[in-house]
């Protein structure tokens, strides 16, 4: 595995123990609860592989908790987030899945309140870094450490063109892109990691265009 920076090693400022069980999954509930857009009311969270085996010891479910109240990776609240939760009327579950997962630090969040649910898949891959494989029902790939758009449209000739092409009437350059679907001519989800934060106005711009039904962003 090549590493671009020492920071890839050591891994970011953190809440301890381990980058990978408690920093990496800080930054997956983080994630879900950008991509949620408010505090949720409830939160099921799955654990795989060594997540189920060792997250209380590593703090992993502390971690994610935190991450979905908004804390960062260095946030001292993070010890405390369980309670914090609780005290904030937030229903959190936690159940560990003996299913073998793809990666070893595997966790499903699903999350909601009265106005709607969310779930995703989130794997913590080292050094704090993160990767988000599944966002309801569509596969994706997502780090999170960049700041990105996610995009669901209908599956019609132009929609992809269409969202381009105002990222590039603002000089908004695209570091990654991928285009997910369940099937042919229905939802489709186009995830698109960029070079800069992204206004609001663009936002409601891109809103407007043939074929797009919702525009999520989420900030670095």
């Amino acid at each position: 595995m090549k590493y671009r920076s020492v920071f890839d090693i050591i891994g970011p400022i953190m809440i301890g123990p381990s980058s990978s069980h408690t920093a990496g999954a800080a930054r997956i509930g983080k994630v879900a609860r950008s991509l949620f857009g408010r505090k949720p009311k409830w939160a099921h969270i799955s654990f795989y592989g060594s997540f189920a085996k060792t997250y209380k010891g590593h703090g992993t479910d502390v971690a994610i908790v935190g991450g979905l109240l908004n804390f960062d990776t260095f946030d001292e609240r993070i010890k405390t987030s369980l309670q914090i939760a609780k005290e904030e009327g937030i229903d959190i579950t936690f159940q560990e899945e003996e299913a073998i997962p793809n990666h070893p630090n595997t966790a499903r969040i699903r999350l909601g309140d009265e106005k709607g649910e969310l779930e995703l898949v989130g794997i913590s891959i080292g050094g704090g870094k993160i990767e988000i494989t599944e966002l309801n029902g569509f596969e994706l790939k997502l780090s999170g450490h960049h700041p990105a758009l996610l995009v669901v449209h209908n599956d019609r000739y132009g929609a992809i063109a269409s969202v381009a092409n105002v990222l590039a009437k603002y000089a908004i350059n695209i570091g990654h892109m991928e285009v997910s679907r369940k099937e042919k001519g229905k939802q489709a989800l186009m995830t698109i990691e960029v070079d800069q934060n992204i206004d609001s106005s663009i936002i409601d711009e891109l809103k407007t265009l043939p074929h797009i039904i919702e525009v999520t962003k989420i900030m670095d």
